[in-house]
Formats: structure tokens, sequence, C-alpha cells
């Protein structure tokens, strides 16, 4: 059949339709074949000199005879990833399982004095209880009371111990001692204590078990601890009641000078308080157990802390949502506990009405001090609120 042609002999000439004089297209060797038989030649369809493709060796093969591996690769890749992020959502479904089981107490009615409040700062409070019947919401005293301040900006951590002593207005028109607060009233009480007496706006809390703190020094695998003789004494002894009420055993401390430590000898270390320094220097303890257990469990990371999750959710009461909680696992990597410190900065042991106390000299002087302290805020004048009650405090201690 005869094709149409034109001048140029560019398409229908006699050697087939749509062929040219370069021979590209439709020449006697194929359709759709040119002289570098890169397209439809003998060798085969969609071939070219290189053979890697449809060549005698097989559709998509190349000069060694292999089918490439890419698709391969992809596959192992994926699986890998799959695997992945299944192992993932495991460990977030365990984690929000057993956050689950904490002890929730919704704190429905926070006191904050006028006009206060520190954008950029969350404040959280610290209660740790020794209680022997597993209460967590009220009816035992707060031992420890710390309030943690956390830089939302460059994650830095400041704590600051309230001496459990202090002589303070406990909310409800009485000035007793800091403590009596948790026992009277839980954790609302204790936290509207904080608010009221040192111009904070903390809403949320956290109370532990000692008994949580023995599980956890033990879960990250002890902690280091420098041990003068004294206190080594006095942690013996401690061992023993610690022992007998929380049914851990233990092994006695055998020689002064730093040291790793268990959880049970850890916890007597935070419970002297006879040797010099006295309270003040137990909350020191406390304090250094705490930063030491926050380095450990942040050398862990996220996922090496979910045997800890497990394990700690039964000796833990707080206010703050699973939410919340992640979040704060999750940029554990992030915080850094900068300073730590003993609230009042002034004060005066004094036996009063209200029993053996830690008197502020000048809460007002005092509070001043603290947000310098946590927030930079040189300067900074207390509240209406917080004078009257310095003024309090002096009219019955008459310490100023």
């Amino acid at each position: 059949m005869k094709g149409k042609k034109d001048s140029r002999g560019q398409y229908g000439n006699p050697q087939g339709y749509y062929d040219d004089p370069r021979g590209q297209y439709g020449n006697p060797q194929g359709y759709y074949d040119d002289p570098r038989m890169q397209y439809g030649g003998p060798q085969g369809y969609y071939d070219d000199p290189r053979m890697q493709y449809g060549g005698p060796q097989g559709y998509y093969s190349d000069p060694r005879g292999r089918r490439p591996k890419k698709k391969k690769m992809h596959r192992k890749l994926k699986f890998i990833l799959e695997i992945i992020l299944l192992l993932i959502l495991g460990a977030g479904l365990f984690v929000f399982a057993q956050l689950g089981r904490i002890d929730r107490v919704k704190l429905r009615d926070v006191l904050v004095n006028t006009g206060i409040g520190k954008s950029g700062y969350r404040n959280i409070a610290l209660f740790g209880v020794d209680s022997r019947e597993g209460e967590l919401e009220s009816g035992t005293n707060s031992d420890t009371i710390m309030v943690a301040s956390i830089n939302k900006w460059n994650g830095d951590v400041k704590l600051v111990s309230v001496y459990r002593d202090t002589y303070l207005d406990n909310t409800n028109g009485e000035y007793r001692k800091a403590t009596e607060c948790f026992a009277g009233g839980g954790a609302e009480r204790a936290v509207n204590m904080l608010n009221k007496n040192l111009d904070l706006d903390i809403k949320d809390f956290m109370t532990v078990d000692f008994n949580g703190i023995i599980e956890a020094v033990d879960l990250l695998g002890g902690i280091e601890l420098d041990i003068t003789e004294e206190e080594r004494q006095w942690l013996n002894g401690y061992l023993v009641e610690t022992s007998q009420v929380t049914g851990v055993p233990y092994t006695e401390v055998e020689y002064a000078g730093t040291q790793q430590v268990t959880g049970i000898q850890a916890m007597a270390y935070c419970r002297i308080r006879y040797t010099e320094g006295w309270d003040f220097k137990r909350t020191e303890r406390q304090r250094t157990v705490l930063e030491k257990l926050f380095e450990k469990a942040k050398a862990k990371g996220v996922t090496g802390l979910i045997p800890l999750v497990g394990t700690m959710m039964n000796y833990v009461s707080t206010s703050m949502s699973n939410t919340e909680l992640l979040s704060l696992a999750a940029q554990i990597g992030r915080y850094n506990i900068q300073e730590t410190t003993g609230f009042p900065f002034n004060q005066q042991a004094a036996n009063i009405a209200a029993g053996d106390c830690v008197v502020p000299v000048n809460l007002a002087a005092n509070v001043s001090q603290l947000h310098a302290y946590l927030f930079g805020d040189e300067g900074y004048t207390p509240s209406q609120t917080v004078q009257e009650i310095s003024d309090k405090i002096i009219s019955d201690t008459g310490i100023q």
C-alpha cells in the first residue's frame, strides 16, 4: 500500500509507514527502530546495546542477569518502618494504660493572690509522703514540700524546698506548720498554702509515696551519693525502720564516701534529720536524691522509662492529665535542674504555740528574694496578702 509522502520523504515512503531518510522510524529493522538499536530492534522490545531492558536475558534485566533490587529494598525498608511504628504504638498504648492507674485529684478551687502570675514559667508542687497506709490524698503529713519551676523557653528547672515546719497561714485562718495542710486538707489545701504565702500561681501537683522512690532508684540501677561518716551511722539506723515498714530487705552502708546506693538506702538517706543542719540539711538531701534520680531517668530516654512508668503508678497521685504527663516526659531531654535551695532563706527556729517551728524572718522579704531566685524578678514587691501574713507572723512570734 502506498502511503502519503512529502518532499522530504519523511512520511509514508516505500521503506515503511512513518519512515524518514534517517531510517529512524519504520525501517526494515523493525517498527520504531533507529540506528542506535535502542528501541524495538532484533534484540527485543525496549532493548538497547547495554541489554538493560527486555533483552534475551529477560525483561528488565541487566548484563549480569540479575533482576533489579530496588523494589525488594523498598519492601524491606517499608517492613522495618512498619515494625518500628507498631512498637511505638504498642509502647504508647502501654504507657497510656499505666497512666490510667494513677490516682487523679482535680484541684477544684485553686487560690491565687490578686495580680499574680509569671508568664513563661510553669510551677508544679511536689509532695512526698511517708504513708503507712498508702494514703496519697490526705491523712498524712507531707514530709517533703517542693516547688519545681520550669522555664518554658529553655527547659531550665529550679527546685525549692519549703521547710515542713515553716510557720505560715494554713489558708483557713490558722497559723501552723506548713506540713499540716496536706494532712488536714490534702493536696488542694497544700497548693493553696503555697500560693497564698509565696505569691505563686501553682495549678498542678504531684504526690509520691516514699515507697515509690525506693522502687524508682532500684529500677534505674541505683544512684551515687557522697555519704559522710555521721550520715552513714544515722542512715543505717533508719534502714531498720524503713525495711520494717516497706518490707524491702536492706544491706548496711559499710563505709563513708562516694558510692552507689540502693533504693532503700537512698530512702533512709532522705530521712536523716539529726545531723548538723537538722531539717534544713534533710531537705537538701531530698533534693540531692531527686536530682540524681532525674539525671538517671534523663539518660534512659523516653522509651527506657516505660518499665519505670508501670511501677511508679501505684505510688503517685496528681492533678495532671495523661496528655500533660506525656508532654513532660517527651521533653525530658531538654530539662536541666539548674539550682536548688530551701525556703525561707532567712529563718529562725522557735518553740511557739504551734510547736517547734521555722519562723520566716520577715516573710515579705523572703518572698521577694524567692521571686528573684525563681524568675529573675529583682526588686519584686509582694502582694498585699503576703504583706498582711508577714505582719501577722511578726505579731505572733515577735520575730522580724
